[in-house]
């Protein structure tokens, strides 16, 4: 693995296209909180003691920034007004290999509550989509066309805020014959018959569906299919799902990751580590999985190659993506 890695040369890989302000705010207790914000709402007032931090968000922003952290080259082609622009320079300065399309129109923000569940940390998002909300292919002039065109890998993130995702995957993978072509379509609950008939559109030039566990399940449900639960039936359904689908399915869940091209299923386990900072880390893990596909590691190698990446960047109270350096001292320490 490490040889493949080293030995991989890139031109670049497009990364498209949500930008978004995220503010990360910890609850510490759900059940308080509430009780708290009943009260204040009676006079208003102020509910102190409550971190949070802002930071860069947006899918495509996250997976281009772990991939620049993994010392790949990095296309990124979002929309940022003037204010935003400077801060999406600002954050990717520090990389001699990214290159940066900034389109001028409204950026999305998302404030991500963070609180704990019977021991897990789970994140729920607000969002205003700025014009991430319609970001079709008219948005894209001539040198994010080249860029596209020019690419080894094009990843398309957050199709379920995105009313053109579709169109806007054809035209990038029509455009980038010769490319690896990913699409993380995000939280598709609102949206999972339009999601399943873009599927139908897409499946001729798309090499990885990439899928947490809840975008799964509601995918399921619509092929006629059941939840997934514990590895052997998940082994079964993701099968299923690949097959039905006639896409390759690279599923991330908490007790690890599955990959099936819909004639074979592969899982590894996930590592055990102490979550710490959570929101972004399905953007890692798409960042280290796209990596894997680039440099031809078996499908065992790249989905392990993805959870250790991801496993660094939720240990991390920071939600800092490791470096490639620190993802593979962390697998060759923690081998299974």
């Amino acid at each position: 693995m490490l040889e493949k890695l080293q030995n991989l040369k890139l031109n670049s890989v497009v990364v498209l296209n949500d930008f978004f302000l995220d503010r990360i705010i910890k609850i510490p207790n759900l059940d308080i909180l509430y009780t708290q914000i009943l009260e204040k709402s009676k006079l208003g007032g102020s509910i102190r003691g409550i971190s949070q931090t802002d930071l860069k968000g947006g899918n495509a922003t996250n997976v281009a920034y772990a991939l620049a952290r993994l010392g790949c080259p990095v296309s990124l082609i979002t929309i940022a007004d003037k204010t935003c622009s400077h801060m999406i320079k600002e954050i990717f300065s520090e990389f001699s290999n990214v290159s940066l399309f900034i389109i001028d129109g409204k950026p999305g923000r998302t404030t991500s509550l963070e609180f704990n569940n019977a021991g897990n940390i789970v994140n729920i998002m607000i969002s205003d989509l700025g014009d991430n909300e319609n970001f079709g292919p008219e948005k894209l002039g001539i040198k994010e066309q080249e860029a596209i065109k020019n690419a080894n890998a094009v990843i398309v993130t957050n199709w379920a805020s995105n009313t053109k995702g579709t169109e806007l995957s054809q035209f990038a993978f029509l455009k980038s014959t010769s490319a690896l072509h990913f699409l993380d379509p995000a939280d598709i609950q609102i949206r999972p018959k339009e999601f399943k008939d873009a599927l139908a559109k897409l499946s001729d030039h798309l090499d990885s569906l990439c899928i947490n566990e809840n975008e799964c399940n509601i995918l399921l449900k619509q092929f006629g299919l059941d939840v997934i639960s514990g590895e052997n039936e998940t082994r079964k359904l993701v099968l299923e799902l690949a097959n039905r689908s006639s896409i390759s399915i690279d599923l991330h869940t908490s007790i690890g990751s599955f990959w099936s091209d819909g004639k074979e299923v592969e899982f590894v386990k996930s590592f055990q580590v102490q979550p710490k900072f959570v929101t972004g880390a399905g953007d890692v893990w798409d960042a280290a999985n796209l990596l894997g596909y680039l440099a031809n590691l078996n499908p065992v190698e790249r989905l392990g190659l993805a959870n250790a990446t991801a496993s660094l960047y939720v240990s991390n109270p920071l939600g800092i993506p490791p470096t490639m350096d620190e993802v593979l001292s962390f697998v060759e320490d923690n081998d299974h």
